[in-house]
């Protein structure tokens, strides 16, 4: 039986700049035929993951549960070396050719080609393989630095390297046990074999309603400059917009409970920290200036079996207005759950939904209703384990 844990959220955002382009302005995107404020799933993503650190300081989760985007491999590796005693030069060219053993070129900068999204514990085990291995890996064999730049001297380092060493460090690349790897899948374009498929699937956001940019034109003082001295000393413009945005995310309960090695406890605690984030984790972009901490009025969340998943993004196919006196939130969410029984209705599965419910509109009986975040994650959490 497949288990998928869906859930919807509506979040208006007072006026901000949550996650740029390549110019600065707000992302956007055309949906219904009107223009849309947008927040990549890459953003969202992000600040979820910021979230699980979170709740590794409050020992919610293991630091071993979480995992590093880096293209700093080569130091990470050897710190622990380093912690493990052996001396810095050795360390740094022991892990450069081990790691060129099996296909990951560490450039002359001393990071690899592209970003690496390893487990820690996958860090850990490769230092101590290459502790353990030490003396199977012969400095004296490295390639020059310029041979070290072509992809022949990347293949000739593997081929030459010790069996042995390659054999245990391909069997380390397993995801370990990482809830961020295990959530969103990654991909090692040098290892393909070592790919790991995303448990779960994170929407773009998108407003319910049609946006326009807005610009804020700014303009700063020198403190310090003389009183009789007049005008602006800096000035500029910050676009912004201000929306209710539709988010939205799936789990497939088995493929991460697969991903984490069958470790149902820390799937668990994963999804529960995942559907905690997807609620209270925010992008970063500008919040300085807008400080535009507006958390989900609405959230909802599906856990349905044997079925297939349900973006409810049409029901803003043509984008929400409102009168004066309205709530564009409310109306949103009357929308949402006209669209979610509708469809409910034509294809069955609806499954368990329990609803956060603050906007006050009627939900006509979609779901059950909850009063707080902590019950919504204990209910959605007991229903996954039914």
């Amino acid at each position: 039986m497949k288990t998928i844990i869906e859930i919807h959220a509506l979040q208006n955002f007072a006026p901000s700049n949550l996650n740029r382009d390549d110019t600065g302005a707000p992302k956007d995107a055309l949906f219904g035929g009107t223009r849309r404020g947008r927040i990549s799933s890459q953003c969202l993503k992000k600040a979820i993951r910021e979230h699980f650190q979170n709740k590794v300081k409050q020992n919610e989760l293991a630091a071993d549960d979480t995992a590093y985007r880096t293209k700093r491999i080569l130091d990470a590796i050897s710190t622990v070396l380093i912690q493990k005693g052996r001396a810095e030069v050795d360390a740094v060219e022991k892990t450069r050719l081990a790691l060129a053993s099996i296909g990951l070129r560490i450039k002359d900068d001393a990071k690899s080609e592209y970003l690496l999204f390893l487990g820690q514990r996958e860090i850990s085990r490769i230092a101590d393989i290459i502790d353990e291995q030490w003396d199977s890996i012969i400095m004296d064999e490295a390639s020059s630095d310029e041979e070290q730049k072509t992809k022949k001297a990347k293949k000739k380092t593997a081929k030459d390297a010790d069996p042995e060493l390659r054999k245990a460090l391909g069997a380390v690349f397993d995801g370990g046990k990482a809830v961020d790897v295990a959530l969103f899948g990654r991909m090692l374009a040098d290892m393909p074999a070592k790919n790991q498929d995303a448990a779960c699937q994170v929407a773009h956001a998108i407003s319910t309603h049609a946006v326009e940019r807005e610009f804020d034109f700014y303009t700063a003082v020198d403190d310090l400059k003389p009183e009789d001295t007049a005008g602006a000393d800096m000035m500029g413009t910050v676009e912004f917009n201000s929306a209710c945005f539709y988010r939205y995310a799936v789990v497939d309960w088995e493929k991460l409970t697969d991903n984490l090695q069958n470790d149902h406890e820390l799937a668990g605690k994963g999804l529960r920290a995942f559907l905690e984030g997807f609620v209270v984790a925010e992008p970063t972009g500008k919040q300085n200036t807008f400080a535009a901490h507006n958390p989900p009025e609405f959230v909802a969340v599906s856990i349905r079996h044997d079925t297939a998943p349900r973006n409810l993004a049409n029901a803003f196919e043509t984008a929400v207005r409102v009168r004066r006196d309205e709530s564009l939130t409310g109306k949103s969410a009357e929308a949402l759950v006209q669209k979610a029984k509708a469809l409910g209705k034509a294809y069955g599965g609806q499954g368990k939904t329990f609803v956060l419910n603050l906007t006050g509109v009627n939900t006509d009986n979609f779901g059950v209703s909850v009063s707080t975040l902590e019950e919504i994650l204990d209910k959605a959490i007991e229903a996954v384990k039914e």
